[in-house]
């Protein structure tokens, strides 16, 4: 017998599952981002572009199409419209006339938070139950993901196939 064989099987399923966990996880995520997208009269897409800023302060126009995969147009319009509701404030960069730097206006952070709290605080309490290298296992797959993913993004951007 090969050293190692017989735990093949339990590791393929181990894998199976947390690749259908995953699946599931990042569909259930959509249907909660659309849900809270929903309840705030927001596009997913205005959602996104709202969660960037309240991540990064602010960005150019540019930014937020290459983060929300939209077209510059697309994202003119959704700026506008979220300027217009009072979300966001759009000032000419002094450096370079051309672009446009969009910041969350603080005043309505906490009302993009509210549909989160319960999320988040079911959240902390599930944490709380792990290890901390358990928890630091968790944030380091979690950054990997992200980076396949805005690998995988790019390269859709670019129109390369498998």
């Amino acid at each position: 017998m090969i050293a190692g064989m017989p735990h093949e099987p339990a590791r393929a399923s181990a894998i199976a599952d947390l690749m259908r966990a995953g699946r599931e996880m990042s569909r259930l995520s959509m249907v909660f981002r659309y849900a809270i997208a929903e309840r705030l009269s927001l596009t997913v897409s205005d959602l996104e572009c709202l969660d960037y800023l309240a991540d990064v302060g602010s960005a150019t126009a540019g930014q937020v199409a290459e983060r929300t995969n939209l077209t510059t147009g697309a994202v003119t319009s959704m700026l506008r419209r979220l300027q217009q509701a009072g979300y966001v404030t759009a000032e000419r960069d002094p450096a370079d006339r051309r672009r446009l730097i969009v910041t969350l206006r603080p005043e309505r952070s906490a009302e993009l938070k509210q549909p989160y709290e319960q999320f988040a605080e079911g959240a902390e309490r599930l944490i709380e139950g792990y290890s901390v290298e358990e928890v630091r296992l968790l944030v380091r797959h979690y950054d990997r993901m992200q980076a396949m993913y805005l690998a995988e993004l790019d390269r859709l951007r670019r129109g390369e196939t498998a």
